[in-house]
């Protein structure tokens, strides 16, 4: 099973690359739809990304997220999933920090690319995990989870990407 989840996360990696090598900075800033999330940046040069007042429950209906925002998400949910993978404390959402341009987003996801990786080749798949669930799913549930949110954003900024790049 480890070698179909490390096939699987090795595809998506894939098409992932082919967006990274072309992403610029104005897909990441282009605005979707009046309604939208964002990141914002601070007096100090620090960013914080759109999230919901109550903490974790989706706004209905849900905002359009900008390039920047998903990036944003993008390295706290795989962040955190990696935390898990390793076995170590998760990471605290507000201690994500959007990279600011898309060289920074790519430098970042590719770190953290890396590292899933190194991470599959040792996975216990068996193993009880807490991310993103509270319980009852194991580290190969955690895999097959976080392949999939992979491919669904790598979707999502493609798509930024190529609507940008059509003239939207």
């Amino acid at each position: 099973m480890t070698d179909l989840l490390r096939w699987q996360f090795d595809l998506t990696w894939s098409l992932c690359e082919y967006h990274l090598e072309r992403l610029t900075d104005d897909d990441l800033t282009r605005i979707p739809a009046p309604l939208h999330w964002t990141v914002h940046r601070g007096p100090d040069g620090s960013w914080t990304p759109d999230f919901p007042a109550d903490g974790d429950a989706e706004p209905d209906p849900p905002p359009a997220p900008t390039g920047a925002w998903i990036a944003w998400h993008l390295l706290w949910w795989w962040g955190t999933a990696l935390d898990e993978l390793s076995g170590v404390t998760h990471r605290d959402r507000s201690d994500v920090v959007y990279p600011g341009t898309s060289d920074g987003v790519v430098t970042g996801l590719r770190a953290l690319a890396a590292s899933w990786a190194a991470g599959l080749d040792d996975a216990d798949l068996a193993r009880p995990v807490t991310f993103p669930w509270p319980d009852g799913h194991t580290v190969g549930h955690l895999i097959a989870w976080a392949n999939a949110e992979l491919m669904k954003n790598v979707a999502e900024l493609g798509r930024e990407r190529v609507v940008r790049g059509a003239g939207g």
